[in-house]
């Protein structure tokens, strides 16, 4: 049984869209923190389907987007070292760097080998023995637990030679930070993935400290739509909060296991973030028993360079006082066959989606 056709369905989404005309008396701007969100919104067109006194905006959803070019001079001169072989997501490859990217390394040559989960990675570090296995470890609280979870693995089967490279984030900080930056959205669509693991509890501080609601949401039209009214409704009550939308992936309590195997292993850090610099406490790093594996620790990073002065707007983006469509390159000096900036690499940035389904329009 296909579940996700009853969220689907052309009834329900025309009976939400005249719910929202009717309700909608005010401006609202709303920003979904999900990259899976991004790419929903646009695919199924919901900007369109609004009334113009509704606009949703991308925030710092897309783990690849915000990940530092410093780690990705990392992870290239990992894998030029004799011996490393470097295990990355496929989507990571193409995110452009000083002047070169893990794809074009790649292809010149470099250790660098795609998989599709850390188990992957694992048996690669089981299978060459004389090898060390560096796994790209980024995502938020939705891929850190299977990160830990394969550090634990790889103590059992005695894999001395497998490492982590940790860009690892959490999404709390970098709300608050577009909070405190200045903005002028009055409700987030909170990401349905991250909170299954955590639970709705992280997000408490937004009406507490901020007067700001949210609302945890699926994925699908009548998913988006349903967790639109409910933030219509917050702000026209004045009464914001936390709320969940999708109560057939998400509890309060989230997931205790995954949370418990995260905290095991990794400890809050300082992080960067494309877009707003580093943000205290915002990453997860090895905690110290684990730093045997760490290889942020055991192969010390190359010298930080100048950034490449460029005209990409991806930063500006990701901490959403700018549209994709406000930056110079987009769709000319920037597309996804030729990205200039990590926003239009992965499927989950919003410069991408914004290209492949509005552009087409």
């Amino acid at each position: 049984m296909d579940i996700s056709k009853e969220f689907r369905e052309r009834g329900r989404v025309d009976i939400l869209l005249r719910q929202i005309r009717q309700e909608a008396t005010e401006k609202y701007i709303f920003m979904e923190v999900c990259g899976g969100h991004t790419t929903a919104i646009h695919s199924y067109g919901i900007p369109g389907l609004l009334p113009g006194s509704i606009n949703l905006i991308s925030g710092p959803g897309c783990p690849v987007c915000v990940t530092s070019e410093s780690f990705l001079d990392h992870a290239i001169a990992l894998s030029a070292m004799p011996g490393i072989l470097v295990a990355t997501f496929g989507d990571l490859l193409r995110v452009p760097g000083g002047g070169t990217s893990l794809e074009k390394e790649k292809a010149a040559g470099a250790s660098i080998i795609v998989v599709y989960s850390i188990n992957e990675a694992l048996d690669l570090a089981a299978k060459n023995k004389d090898k060390m296995v560096v796994f790209l470890a980024i995502g938020f609280e939705t891929t850190a637990p299977g990160t830990a979870a394969g550090v634990l693995d790889a103590g059992k089967r005695g894999l001395a030679n497998f490492f982590i490279l940790s860009a690892h984030k959490i999404m709390p900080p970098a709300m608050r930070a577009v909070v405190e930056g200045g903005t002028n959205v009055n409700g987030f669509i909170c990401p349905g993935h991250v909170s299954a693991i955590t639970g709705s509890g992280i997000y408490g501080f937004l009406p507490d400290d901020f007067g700001i609601g949210c609302v945890i949401s699926g994925f699908e039209p009548v998913d988006i739509l349903q967790s639109v009214l409910m933030l219509i409704r917050q702000v026209n009550r004045k009464d914001p909060g936390v709320e969940v939308q999708y109560t057939r992936a998400v509890r309060p309590e989230g997931n205790p296991k995954a949370m418990n195997i995260m905290k095991q292993v990794f400890k809050v850090s300082d992080q960067w973030w494309r877009g707003f610099g580093t943000i205290p406490g915002s990453g997860l790093q090895l905690k110290p028993e684990y730093e045997k594996s760490d290889a942020g620790k055991v192969f010390p990073a190359p010298p930080q360079r100048q950034p490449v002065e460029s005209l990409c707007m991806c930063g500006s983006i990701l901490r959403g006082t700018h549209t994709p469509a406000d930056c110079p390159l987009f769709g000319t000096g920037c597309t996804p066959a030729d990205p200039a900036g990590a926003c239009m690499v992965s499927a989950e940035g919003a410069c991408h989606a914004f290209h492949k389904y509005t552009m087409s329009l």
